[in-house]
Formats: structure tokens, sequence, C-alpha cells
């Protein structure tokens, strides 16, 4: 999964995966008609998997508040803290993987420009994604 994948599972939750269901009988484990409880029972279509419902993408600031250590990391300017915030490592290698999905086009060497461009453009993905951002976080 992607740097940016991960970033933003972490935020939102993870959407819509549907929960694995047992495997169908196959015909070596059917049962046999001459069991009475088989013959009783009335035919049924299979079942529908079942899906998890999505966490709301609304506030983005407000569920990364909720985190535990928002309050002592600058996440609101740094993708470094916003990183840590989210527990993804954010080792200098990851940072260079988040701007080449991002589409970074400077120098990929840790520089401030980087780091505050991939902040900057994390926010605006996040928003694109369906969460509620505000303009200082994007900006």
């Amino acid at each position: 999964m992607s740097i940016f994948g991960k970033m933003k599972d972490a935020i939102f939750g993870q959407k819509d995966k549907p929960v694995a269901k047992p495997a169908a009988p196959t015909a070596n484990t059917a049962p046999r008609p001459a069991d009475p409880a088989v013959a009783k029972t009335p035919a049924t279509a299979p079942a529908q998997p079942q899906v998890q419902k999505a966490i709301s993408q609304d506030d983005v600031e407000q569920m990364l508040e909720s985190k535990q250590g928002s309050d002592t990391l600058n996440w609101r300017t740094s993708i470094v803290d916003l990183m840590k915030l989210v527990g993804i490592d954010p080792s200098l290698e990851n940072r260079k993987e988040l701007a080449q999905e991002l589409g970074y086009t400077g120098e990929r060497n840790g520089s401030a420009e980087m780091n505050m461009w991939l902040h900057e453009k994390v926010m605006q993905e996040l928003a694109s994604h369906g969460g509620r951002v505000s303009s200082d976080l994007k900006d």
C-alpha cells in the first residue's frame, strides 16, 4: 500500500471492505439427502457478503486532534509530525516515496521546501478524498 494510502486509512479508517464469509460446501462436504434434517430444510439463496460501515470522512482536523499525541506534535505544519501522529515512519526514505506518489518534481532530499510541499499536498489529497480540511491546513 502507498504511504499516502496508509496515512488516509489511519485518519479515515478502512472503508467498505467485505467481511470474509465461510467457504461454500463442496460436493464432498454436502449433506446426504437421506438426512432427515436436510430433507426438512428449505433451499435458501446464498448469503450476501456483509460490508463494514465506512467511518465518516468529515472533519480531518477533528479526527487528527482526537489522536493520542496531537497536543505535543506540530502536525498542523510538519509532515514529519503528521506522519508520526498517524503511526507512519517519517523517515526520509518514506517521505521521498510519498513525494514520488504525490508528484513532487523538486529535489527529493528532505529539504524544508519538500516537506512543506508534502504537508500541503497531503492535506489537499485528504480533502479530495472526502475529508473536510480547513483552508489554513491546505495552504
